[in-house]
């Protein structure tokens, strides 16, 4: 039936099927039968699936990935396509529009989609009153940034203005500075400056009554010295996790022609092309962190055999972006089915 959807979803502009997707969701889950509906034909319960970490019980070990519902407007309704947690954001202290649109695209060939959104949200603020509303208990992530119009140097002030304001209302933060969209961000990712921002936020959130876990979302283009410096420093700063990865500016071995790719600009480019490159990320990550080091896996996780080789490959849990969008929320199901079936 999704393939249906999708067909229909594809006619239109990829921003536009997103923001009329959420539409539908919204006004569709406001009635108990679908619901219900949706419960029995995407939810899978077993206790073999549960996971906990940092103190959190996770209903499994599935997980939305930040920029599908940046903005919380479906905190209520994840858990009935069967996710174990949802990752808002990228939430930043003030709104911002983010880059010109169109911004992004479907390279359906390659089963993978190219954005440079440039963390358009509505603000800590607004995101926050969503969250004092919500009735789920799902699982929620923040992942924090900085607005656009902010210099590297004074960084450090917009995360932590994120992070005390969404303190109370999230479950766990990811610091996200590998985003290739907002100018910069990415020097952030340097060894000095990351160290600094981790540090900072640390020392706060150590000074709580209850400290919640931070997590650093990285980049899939950084090479292995460069992953081990940031395990290096992870440790250094008692950080709880690596969420690994985020988008690419990688273009090679694409279907698409190159020069369709060239017309569609700069931008992060996610999907089936980054599965390699991610699993890779993964397995360094957990030679050179060693176990008892949670990490989250994303990048083209697109069919119930990759989610349960990422598992397999050293992650504790796994994030759907992409793969979502191609398979539809059935893909959840199956992976979680298959997990229990290897289990077994």
């Amino acid at each position: 039936m999704y393939s249906l959807v999708r067909r229909l979803l594809f006619l239109l502009p990829a921003e536009q099927a997103h923001h009329f997707t959420f539409v539908c969701l919204r006004l569709l889950m406001r009635l108990p039968f679908v619901k219900s509906l949706c419960k029995r034909l995407f939810v899978v319960e077993d206790p073999r699936l549960e996971r906990a970490y940092w103190g959190i019980r996770f209903r499994n070990p599935i997980g939305l990935a930040a920029g599908f519902d940046k903005n919380a407007l479906l905190l209520d309704v994840w858990e009935y396509f069967g996710f174990g947690f949802v990752e808002i954001g990228t939430v930043t202290p003030r709104p911002q529009a983010g880059n010109p649109r169109p911004r992004l695209f479907r390279l359906v060939s390659d089963r993978a989609l190219i954005n440079r959104m440039g963390f358009n949200n509505d603000g800590v603020d607004a995101i926050v009153e969503r969250l004092k509303k919500r009735k789920s208990n799902i699982v929620i992530g923040g992942n924090i940034g900085k607005n656009k119009n902010t210099p590297n140097e004074r960084a450090a002030e917009d995360y932590v203005m994120c992070f005390e304001k969404l303190f109370d209302y999230v479950d766990y933060f990811v610091v996200n500075v590998s985003s290739p969209n907002t100018p910069n961000l990415r020097e952030l990712q340097e060894r000095e400056p990351l160290k600094q921002l981790l540090g900072e936020l640390q020392r706060r959130n150590v000074a709580k009554p209850q400290p919640k876990p931070i997590l650093l979302k990285i980049s899939p283009d950084l090479n292995e010295e460069q992953l081990k410096d940031v395990i290096e420093i992870v440790k250094q700063t008692g950080i709880a996790g690596i969420i690994a990865t985020n988008t690419t500016i990688d273009r090679q071995g694409l279907r698409t022609p190159q020069e369709e790719v060239e017309t569609l600009g700069a931008g992060g480019l996610s999907g089936a092309p980054l599965k390699g490159r991610s699993c890779e990320v993964l397995q360094l990550l957990r030679k050179y962190a060693g176990n008892g080091f949670p990490i989250v896996s994303v990048g083209g996780l697109m069919e119930p055999a990759d989610v349960c080789r990422r598992l397999r490959s050293g992650a504790d849990l796994v994030q759907l972006y992409t793969g979502f969008v191609y398979a539809g929320p059935a893909l959840v199901k199956r992976s979680l089915k298959q997990l229990l079936r290897e289990e077994n």
